[in-house]
């Protein structure tokens, strides 16, 4: 059977019910993709978790070598990695009981969609958050403190 991505109804459910997401393959260098969708995703108003073992700052937040090292929980994690890199991801994707594993655009991995849905997650591949958060218009309440 095809793999669907989730509709944009499930899509704007996922999004709006999550708050923290962990960019796997976060890079600090202006020419790499993940930047401007870490920048996207913080005036969203997600609290956003820069996971690479190459930086260890990254806009001012410090960087986790990987998903596993994230302390407290993960909502979504968002992938920047090739294909082949992603089975080993959506395992430690489960172990941290994120609630979805997405693969950015251009980013398909069967076994790994498998991996994380088998665990209860909902998967998203080749499709770009930053995009879906634009075009679905969302936007996260800050979180209450005190």
């Amino acid at each position: 059977m095809a793999f669907t991505n989730p509709s944009n109804d499930e899509l704007r459910a996922l999004l709006t019910s999550s708050r923290r997401i962990a960019v796997i393959g976060a890079s600090a260098r202006p020419d790499r993709p993940s930047l401007g969708i870490i920048k996207v995703l913080m005036a969203a108003g997600f609290d956003v978790v820069c996971v690479t073992p190459f930086e260890s700052v990254i806009l001012g937040r410090a960087t986790y070598p990987s998903l596993s090292d994230v302390p407290g929980a993960i909502d979504i994690v968002d992938v920047f990695r090739r294909p082949e890199d992603t089975p080993p991801i959506a395992e430690e994707a489960v172990k941290v009981h994120a609630k979805a594993f997405w693969l950015q655009e251009g980013i398909t991995n069967d076994e790994a969609a498998f991996i994380a849905a088998s665990g209860g997650l909902t998967v998203v591949m080749d499709a770009c958050i930053g995009k879906t958060v634009h075009r679905l218009g969302i936007r996260v309440a800050a979180k209450a403190t005190g």
